[in-house]
């Protein structure tokens, strides 16, 4: 074993393994237009013992065993040209360059001159790599091939090719490891990713806190709404029967006095019904627009209608008898009189017939005296009850909302603490992968730090035995 395979059996020993596959072929590449194929025809015609390929013929991992780069007389390299170049010479030290057409291109020697000079500047391999001019396919006369064709025998021949292309292999293949391992600190984007995680993992938790927070003033905006509108409604559904039933009993025969109350209870077991439906309504409401499930609950609100009070008049009766009979003898004496001096003979009539009126007065007054006491005592009843069942109504709605309340905050915990476990889940997804790429880049960098001296120290051991090998192929 040489002291570069020591060298880099230290980073990794399957870095001895060959990495390409070494073809007994010659290459010839090179720009587009540069006249590749015709250099090519001419050599396979020259050189019948040697496989001259391009390449689109060679298979990814194979290198030739020599490279001829065909360049026009036209300009001197451009930065592709020489990319090219570096690109089809990675793993093949044995490399002739040719300027092509020179049969046409008068200054064809400038253009050699400075591309030999570029490529100097470029890397110290190029430095004593062969030029030579061609005309493989001129407009007139024979091919210009010949000191290719010496050039290219002469590099066939040198016993030291096979070694130097190998060691160009292995500086490739040292190089490209350097490479990776640079990347691998740089991390390919790893940065940007790490970045990205955390922007991630900050608009995941703040998301979190806004969404829960918004959602918590939905709901107590939602909730005092519906506490507001339902109570509104409560008091005004109460007013309005209050109304409406005030209106009937100022409407109220006799007879209706009795069946009254009945229909007092029915009209407030209907604003109780109603009341009820409006709450349930609105909280079922209130449960779609938050996304949350309401207790439907089963509490209804409480009727109590008692009994009307009596209408026993008293004292307010005698005196209405006494008012009543009043009236009645005053009208009963101007009719006997008015009788008496127009119609003396009929003036017991008109007294009987005044008596019988004043008493039928009397008990009309009297009778509507007391219709009229009986309206306002169930006009005072009406408005106490509706009174109470105002009351009533704004507490159980009352009540009601605050249940719903409960009810809509314990699904809204049960929906925040889902949505913390998945915010929880997604931090650590973001915390584990961010910590996979801190850890991936610090392995990256003692690799590095490891194994990048070990193939400094084999790169310099390999190019002073590639210079040695040149200068001792130059000697000779």
């Amino acid at each position: 074993m040489t002291d570069i395979d020591s060298l880099v059996s230290q980073i990794d020993p399957i870095l001895l393994m060959p990495t390409i596959v070494r073809r007994d072929v010659v290459l010839v590449a090179g720009p587009w237009l540069a006249g590749t194929s015709s250099v090519v025809t001419a050599l396979r015609e020259r050189l019948p013992e040697h496989t001259v390929v391009e390449a689109d013929e060679l298979a990814a991992g194979q290198a030739p065993a020599a490279v001829v780069f065909v360049v026009s007389a036209t300009a001197p390299l451009t930065e592709s040209d020489c990319a090219l170049l570096d690109f089809v010479t990675a793993d093949t030290d044995a490399v002739i360059g040719v300027v092509a057409k020179i049969d046409v291109h008068r200054t064809w020697r400038d253009v050699l001159d400075a591309d030999r000079a570029l490529l100097a500047q470029r890397a110290p391999r190029y430095r004593d790599m062969p030029w030579v001019g061609a005309a493989a396919a001129p407009d007139l006369g024979a091919p210009v091939v010949d000191d290719l064709v010496t050039a290219l025998r002469e590099l066939l021949g040198d016993e030291t090719r096979d070694r130097r292309n190998r060691l160009r292999a292995m500086e490739n293949r040292l190089l490209t490891v350097r490479r990776r391992l640079e990347l691998d600190v740089a991390g390919a984007g790893r940065e940007t990713r790490l970045a990205a995680l955390r922007a991630e993992r900050t608009e995941a938790v703040h998301r979190y806190r806004v969404d829960k927070s918004q959602r918590s003033i939905a709901l107590r905006a939602q909730i005092q709404h519906a506490r507001l509108a339902l109570t509104y409604f409560a008091r005004n559904r109460c007013a309005s029967v209050r109304t409406e039933l005030q209106e009937d009993v100022a409407g109220l025969s006799r007879r209706g006095l009795a069946p009254f109350p009945d229909e007092v209870r029915r009209r407030a077991t209907e604003v109780a019904d109603d009341v009820a439906a409006g709450v349930a309504r609105q909280l079922a409401d209130v449960g779609q627009e938050l996304g949350l499930a309401v207790d439907p609950g089963d509490s209804h609100p409480a009727v109590e209608v008692g009994a009307a009070p009596s209408r026993a008049r008293g004292a307010e009766t005698r005196l209405m008898l006494l008012l009543g009979g009043g009236f009645g003898v005053g009208v009963a004496l101007t009719l006997s009189r008015v009788f008496a001096d127009l119609a003396p003979q009929w003036a017991v009539g008109g007294a009987l017939g005044g008596a019988a009126i004043g008493v039928a007065l009397t008990v009309w007054v009297v009778g509507v005296r007391g219709l009229l006491h009986d309206r306002a005592v169930l006009d005072r009843w009406v408005v106490q009850v509706i009174g109470r069942q105002r009351t009533a109504m704004e507490e159980w709605v009352a009540t009601r909302v605050l249940g719903a309340e409960a009810s809509l905050g314990r699904a809204a915990a049960e929906r925040d603490a889902a949505d913390r476990a998945l915010t929880e889940d997604t931090v650590a997804r973001i915390d584990r992968e961010i910590r996979e790429h801190v850890t991936a880049g610090a392995r990256a960098v003692a690799a590095r730090d490891r194994q990048v001296p070990v193939i400094e120290s084999a790169l310099v051991v390999l190019r002073e035995e590639l210079e040695a090998l040149n200068t001792s192929k130059q000697a000779n």
